[in-house]
């Protein structure tokens, strides 16, 4: 299942096949299917449309254009992602017989720690379960080296290969009609002509820009900047300071909108979200007495290494023309969370509209799109959600009735616990934002916080922290 080796000039066939969309293309036994980007997306596409055309005897190749082997540590395994898996996830995969082995989940996070000016609380897992896992999506941030465990990307890709599925260790770097189908060259001179091509590389990579010929009504996702860091404190200090808590940053800093530190094995990841995300505003975070307490001797140190990458906050326009698809951040994601998750939903809508209804635009507006649309109704939702929390954010108020109120549910015998699941699901990503939202609007939900501001406010001011050591 690699590519044909055949070295041909690019085609000079159509400029678009966008438009209206070719009626009655399909897959056929010999059909061949590239997927460029061996990530979360492309990794779980190829796997899916594997196992769907062995279901019904549909004979084909696919190859995964990766060039990396996500077999090193440091810059050469990196995916520029923070690394948490949701527990409806991690059973959404199991239905698939995708079984996370212990070597990949770097730590069970079975609780947080909620960070905010007028206090901490701790937070544990609903019904006592681990409901998230913190992994690598490459293999950590340590100098460039071999390593012998799995990141998550290199378990999914191997995972792929398992099933039928070619690695192709190229970077693409062209594409165009050959014919009626599509051909991707790479630097050194390959070329590789596909009945289907699915689009599964990040909004950091340059490789979108390469489809406007080809797909001129597609226009890639609209993206923000992000900061993520790690810093390498050793395995000892991590379960001491940290253990399998992920520790959550409520605060008043103009332009934060979220900062999360996420243990992993030896290593803390830090994720942060923010309006003009610089420099200046990573250091005002790191210098809060609230951060630098969850560090040896309260001193942040020097992280291992840091970038900003993008992440899609708006969804692509129009990802599907005939022959072509975009899945995971190149098309439709989930807005700030649960990435791999919409991953895992638009890379098997894709795989089963190809092998179960046909490869045309009108075969993935009708088949695909719906569950992008999903999608992205819930991100219009999310807007609402995280809105408010902004709101609580600047209003030190607020922050007081919510913390006491997350802080009486965690103390208390009762097993409903509105604020606590609430807040657990809007950090983790581990329900869908309308469902969240629904919560916060029964009766009980406002009412309590209501009264909980009140007596907050009314009350000593001093830090009512439950944090244990």
């Amino acid at each position: 299942m690699s590519g044909d080796g055949s070295h041909v000039l690019l085609g000079n066939g159509p400029a678009s096949r966008s438009g209206g969309g070719e009626k009655g293309l399909a897959l056929a036994d010999g059909a061949r299917v590239g997927v460029i980007g061996g990530g979360p997306a492309g990794s779980l596409f190829a796997y899916f449309v594997c196992r769907l055309a062995a279901a019904v005897d549909l004979d084909i190749a696919v190859d995964i254009y990766e060039p990396r082997p996500f077999a090193h540590s440091g810059p050469a395994g990196c995916n520029h992602c923070g690394g948490i898996v949701s527990e409806s996830l991690v059973q959404l995969l199991a239905t698939e017989g995708i079984n996370l082995p212990s070597t990949v989940v770097q730590r069970g996070i079975e609780c947080y720690v909620l960070h905010t000016d007028v206090g901490n609380v701790r937070v544990e897992a609903p019904s006592q379960e681990k409901r998230i896992a913190a992994v690598f999506r490459g293999n950590g941030p340590r100098e460039s080296r071999p390593v012998d465990v799995a990141g998550f990307d290199r378990f999914l890709l191997d995972l792929s290969s398992s099933v039928g599925a070619t690695t192709v260790r190229k970077l693409v770097n062209g594409i165009a009609w050959h014919g009626d189908r599509l051909q991707v060259s790479t630097p050194d001179g390959w070329a590789g002509t596909y009945d289907l091509i699915a689009v599964a590389v990040g909004v950091n990579s340059h490789t979108l820009q390469i489809f406007r010929d080809v797909a001129p009504d597609y226009a890639a996702p609209g993206a923000l900047r992000t900061f993520i860091c790690e810093f390498d404190l050793g395995e000892e200090s991590v379960r001491e300071l940290l253990g399998d808590s992920m520790h959550v940053f409520l605060l008043d800093i103009p332009r934060l909108e979220f900062a999360a530190l996420i243990p992993k094995a030896a290593v803390v990841t830090l994720c942060m979200i923010g309006e003009d995300l610089d420099e200046a505003l990573v250091d005002r975070f790191l210098a809060s007495p609230d951060v630098a307490g969850c560090f040896p001797g309260s001193v942040v140190p020097r992280p291992a290494c840091h970038c900003f990458p993008r992440i899609n906050i708006r969804p692509a326009v129009r990802p599907y023309a005939d022959r072509l698809v975009w899945i995971g951040d190149s098309g439709v994601a989930r807005l700030y969370k649960d990435g791999i998750g919409s991953a895992y939903r638009t890379a098997k809508a894709a795989a089963k509209t190809a092998v179960f209804n046909g490869i045309s635009a009108r075969d993935f507006e009708q088949h695909f799109w719906p569950e992008c649309r999903a999608l992205i109704v819930d991100n219009a939702t999310a807007n609402v959600i995280f809105g408010a929390m902004t709101l609580i954010q600047r209003m030190r108020f607020l922050r007081r009735g919510v913390l006491r109120m997350t802080a009486k549910e965690q103390g208390g015998t009762d097993t409903d616990r509105p604020m606590s699941s609430v807040l657990w699901d809007v950090f983790t990503g581990s329900a869908p934002y309308r469902e969240i939202l629904l919560r916060t609007l029964h009766p009980r939900f406002p009412a309590t916080l209501a009264w909980n501001v009140v007596v907050g406010n009314l009350a000593p001011h001093g830090k009512a922290v439950r944090v244990e050591d």
